[in-house]
């Protein structure tokens, strides 16, 4: 076919486009293809032990055993098909899950969940709290992923977050011969203007050069607890210039409930993961942070699921009293937690091994309760190349093909589906981590 366009005056055109599309791609690569924890739980620094992870995990199957003794008393609790097979796979999977790995990620907290305390006794905190992560790494007791939390560097707290900080990173070093446990990462709360990031970017510099660290091994996240991390006082989003200041080192933003109702002036009695400004919050740090490769992570549920009445000899009315107020609390919290992953935040906090149970639990059921129609919809559009398709009511074009990888991606990486699932959709585990639908395609048309 003849064309107009001279090949000397294309090359004219296409240059500027890609220098600002190659731009583009490095400020938007997509999400990371490695696992992302679906939870992060957080604890004292000053009650922190290097098998926090195995004491805390048995803990949260007993109390999950006590209170969910069989699949039908499960799914009456949360809600759940138990005229079918459905509740009882749910059950099984939590059950394994609290056996074998009850805690995915540990923030090991020196801020709200630890308060404020003499220097000298948080100094004390630090060296002690890092000597227990060095052990953890002796004995291989760890969470998969663990860090600590530091106080904000606001003008009042800089000081004293900042030496925590290099206390715990010193002595963590000094243990074990210069050795950072995997997936090692510090969290910077209250974050409201990209001069904090860009400090602890700095601070990391000469650590890791003093330290003889790797460069660029310390790794942080950040916390949207302020009005003013969602809106600037010019009218503009700031998390990006909050990751730009973390000079490459930020990898996640977590949400900070409670805070930031506060910040928007909401009593108490309302302050929960699914009011409105949370979910505005949500909207606005999803829409300034997708495919910028952060990880996102949703607040948590600040109601307990632990019964008023303790000790052995406790009667039929506390018994059932108990019960009941765990079982309210366990569908509260996993009623938030559906609310974060509908709206596409796949991971949250838990406070309590009390609260695993529901995590898992509505995990799974989430991802679970769309996986026969997800196989169907995604073998049927890989098979037909493409081609816009309507299987009974649903039909599905190629953005409808990529949110239905990301979600067997999802699934697979929260342990609700195994890998052996994800190949009954007809793809390779490969293709599946690759991200990406348009290249599963365009690799099978070769």
């Amino acid at each position: 076919m003849s064309t107009s366009i001279p090949s000397n005056k294309k090359d004219q055109l296409f240059d500027h486009l890609k220098k600002a599309n190659t731009t583009f791609q490095k400020i938007y690569p997509g999400d990371r293809s490695e696992r992302q924890p679906v939870h992060t739980l957080y604890g004292g620094a000053n009650l922190f032990k290097y098998d926090a992870a195995k004491a805390l995990g048995q803990r949260a199957l007993e109390i999950f055993e006590t209170y969910a003794p069989d699949a039908k008393t499960f799914g009456t609790i949360f809600g759940l098909d138990t005229k079918s097979d459905f509740s009882s796979k749910i059950y099984q999977k939590v059950i394994a899950k609290l056996k074998t790995e009850a805690i995915e990620d540990f923030r090991i907290d020196f801020e709200d969940g630890y308060g404020n305390r003499s220097n000298q006794e948080e100094d004390e905190t630090a060296a002690f709290a890092a000597k227990e992560v060095a052990k953890g790494i002796k004995e291989k007791t760890l969470s998969p992923f663990i860090g600590i939390r530091i106080k904000p560097f606001t003008e009042e707290m800089k000081e004293r977050g900042l030496r925590t900080l290099d206390i715990f990173v010193s002595t963590l070093v000094k243990e074990t011969n210069g050795i950072l446990p995997e997936n090692f990462v510090v969290m910077l709360p209250k974050v409201t203007i990209p001069e904090q990031p860009a400090t602890l970017a700095s601070f990391f510099d000469i650590l890791e050069e003093e330290l003889k660290l790797q460069k660029g091994v310390l790794k942080m996240e950040m916390m949207v607890e302020t009005t003013q991390a969602i809106m600037a006082i010019d009218g503009t989003n700031p998390l990006n210039k909050f990751i730009e200041a973390s000079n490459g080192r930020c990898i996640a933003m977590h949400f900070g409930t409670y805070d930031y109702t506060a910040s928007c002036s909401i009593t108490a009695r309302y302050q929960e993961m699914d009011h409105p400004v949370c979910d505005f919050a949500h909207h606005m740090t999803k829409v300034a942070l997708a495919h910028t490769g952060i990880w996102l992570s949703d607040g948590a549920t600040n109601t307990m699921p632990i019964g008023p009445h303790r000790g052995e000899n406790l009667t039929p009315q506390q018994l059932q009293e108990n019960k009941e107020i765990v079982w309210r609390a366990w569908k509260k919290g996993y009623d938030h937690i559906r609310h974060s992953l509908w709206n596409g935040f796949y991971q949250g906090w838990d406070l309590n091994p009390a609260q695993f149970s529901m995590r898992y639990t509505a995990v799974y059921a989430f991802f679970l309760e769309s996986y026969d129609d997800a196989v169907e919809r995604l073998k049927t559009f890989v098979e037909k190349a493409a081609r816009a398709t309507l299987i009974g009511d649903v039909f599905d074009d190629a953005a409808t093909g990529q949110g239905l990888l990301n979600y067997f991606l999802r699934a697979l990486n929260s342990g609700a589906i195994s890998e052996e699932e994800v190949l009954a959709t007809g793809l390779t585990l490969d293709e599946i981590r690759g991200r990406s639908f348009k290249k599963i395609l365009e690799n099978r048309k070769k």
